[in-house]
Formats: C-alpha cells, structure tokens, sequence
C-alpha cells in the first residue's frame, strides 16, 4: 500500500533540520477536522444538515447550517494541542485567539471550512481549504496584524475535497501531492505523487453570466476562446464552472486549464470576488508549486500585502501559458 499523509509528512520533517515536529503535529489535527467535515458532508441531509442556518457572515452572505458547523470543527480540532497562536476563518469577522487554557504555539492558521457551500444541497463537490503561516516571532498575543503576510510567507496550504471520493492535496513549498481517504482504514494514501498543470491547455472555467461586468482583457480572452477553429487562435475551447473554487483548481491540477474570477464592475465596491486569504493565496501556492501561474491580471497574487482579514481579490489561475496570455492583454490594454 502507498504511503500514508503523516508517515509521508514525518519523512519529509526528518529532512528539515531542527524540525520540532510541531509542524506534523498540527498537519494531524487539520486532518483530523477534514475527516470529521467528509463524515457530516457526506451525511447531508441523513443527519438535518443541509439547507440555510439562518445568519449572515462577515461578509453577508448567506451561511448555510454546514458552514457553522464546519467553523466549529476547525476551531475545536486546532485550538487545544499548542501549535497554534490563532487562527482566522472566512466565517469570522474577528481573528479566533487560542484559548487562555491551552499552551499556544508558533503558527498562525486561516481557512475557508466549506468553499463551495452554494453547491452542498444539490450533492455537488465542495471542500475546506487551508493556509499556515507563522507568527511573527516574540508574538504571544496576535492581533489581526499579525496575520497580514504576503502569501509568499506561507509554509504550507492545501484543500480537501469531498466529492467521490475525499482527497488532500497539500503542499510546503516542495511540489503538490495528493492524498486519499480510505474510509476502511480511516487514513489518507498518498495516490497522487508530483502534480503538475500543463503548461498549455483547451479549458476555461469562468462564470459567464458576468460577461457585461468584465474588463476588456477578460472578454476578449473569452471571445478568442468561444471563437474556437474559426477565431484569431485556431483551436477549439471547452468551458466548464461549477462554483466550488476547490472542485475548479483540483480539475485543473489534474488534466490542466484555466479558472477566472476576474475583475468587474458588477460591484464597484469590491475589488474582486474571492478572498485573498483563505482561498487566492493557498491555492496560489498550491498552483505555483504545480508549475502552473497565478495572477490578478495586473500583479502576482503572493506578492499581495494584506490590507485586512477579509480583502478581496481577482483571481485567474492555471496553466501557465494562457495564464501569461491573459496578464499580457491586461498589459496592452
């Protein structure tokens, strides 16, 4: 049988001079909450999960009752072993800071517990996706400040998928690897070593309802791509979207492609649509490890200094050729 996640992760600290094995440790308890999270996914309605819970988050969007409860269980699973100073999760306006009973340790841990949770009443893939850094040093009490990093700080992000079959793709800065749940045996195997995104690619996912509201680099990107063998670039396209940004980017690691959630005008408020800290700086990483590109149109993602908790984003991510072929329509526009 292939490798399980911690015996895979304990092998690559055994790399790492004066590793503490903190790290591994609080890797453990972030699958012990994946774990729990695909049991209640995969209950759904079984269990009277599924639906509205009635509440707003921080941003104002609508929770559903799986988004409170997945909330609950990062925060339970991470809060209680040492390895954390704090954490901060898409469904809170504040930052959580480790209980005063329990020993606090040198990370700093920010995930979105449910991505994709439009799509958990009609039984399609969502997931949890996860990014740690760690806390600036001397820091005992860290505030909302403390999590402002660049995603080029990140040691370590990664997402799990709950669809089909429950995987965990992780990475630490060396390459991406795949891991899935073996519900007999209830451990992770790695079965996808080394994945990598194509360079080049014939898929797009965007949601295509937002046309009116793009730029002009992203529309004429489209066009080209609609345009198939007859337009400027000679080949024929496939679109895919299906609203989970982790069923998107795992497709896409896995055959190649490009997702878009480009800059609009559809709210002038708001920079973009997805979260720079708990979905476009983990799965930046996470794609930048694959060999494949990701960018805003105008700036590389990781290279973005936080403003706050909640800033936003535009994201256009993938295979890296057509990746660069849209940042450089943004440059001649």
């Amino acid at each position: 049988m292939s490798k399980s996640l911690i015996q895979f992760i304990i092998e690559e600290q055994r790399a790492i001079p004066g590793a503490t094995g903190d790290f591994t440790g609080l890797l453990s308890d972030i699958v012990s909450a994946c774990k729990q999270i695909a049991h209640q996914v995969n209950k759904g309605a079984l269990i009277g999960v599924l639906g509205s819970a009635g509440s707003e988050n921080v941003q104002g969007e609508t929770q559903k009752k799986l988004d409170v409860i997945t909330n609950e269980i990062f925060l339970k699973s991470n809060e209680w072993a040492g390895h954390l100073a704090a954490m901060a999760s898409e469904e809170m306006d504040d930052i959580y800071p480790i209980p005063a009973k329990y020993p606090k340790g040198k990370y700093l841990l920010t995930f979105d517990p449910l991505d994709g949770s439009s799509n958990i009443d009609v039984n399609i893939s969502v997931g949890t996706i996860f990014s740690i850094l760690r806390c600036p040093e001397g820091i005992t009490n860290p505030t909302a400040d403390d999590f402002m990093q660049p995603g080029t700080k990140q040691v370590c992000a990664g997402y799990a998928l709950y669809g089909p079959n429950t995987m965990l793709v992780i990475t630490s800065g060396n390459g991406v690897n795949g891991f899935t749940l073996d519900r007999d045996v209830g451990d992770f195997f790695l079965t996808h070593p080394n994945m990598t995104i194509p360079a080049d690619t014939l898929e797009f996912a965007i949601n295509a309802s937002n046309e009116r509201y793009w730029e002009a680099p992203v529309q004429r990107y489209v066009k080209e791509c609609i345009a198939g063998k007859t337009g400027p670039r000679g080949v024929n396209f496939n679109m895919r979207w299906v609203a989970s940004m982790v069923a998107e980017v795992h497709r896409i690691l896995t055959r190649g492609g490009v997702f878009m959630y480009p800059k609009d005008t559809k709210d002038p408020s708001k920079a973009g649509k997805l979260r720079l800290m708990y979905e476009a700086n983990p799965m930046s990483f996470i794609v930048e490890q694959a060999g494949g590109m990701s960018h805003t149109g105008y700036e590389r993602i990781m290279d973005i200094k936080p403003s706050g908790l909640h800033q936003r984003v535009p994201v256009i991510l993938g295979s890296k050729n057509e990746v660069e072929r849209i940042v450089g329509y943004h440059k001649e526009a």
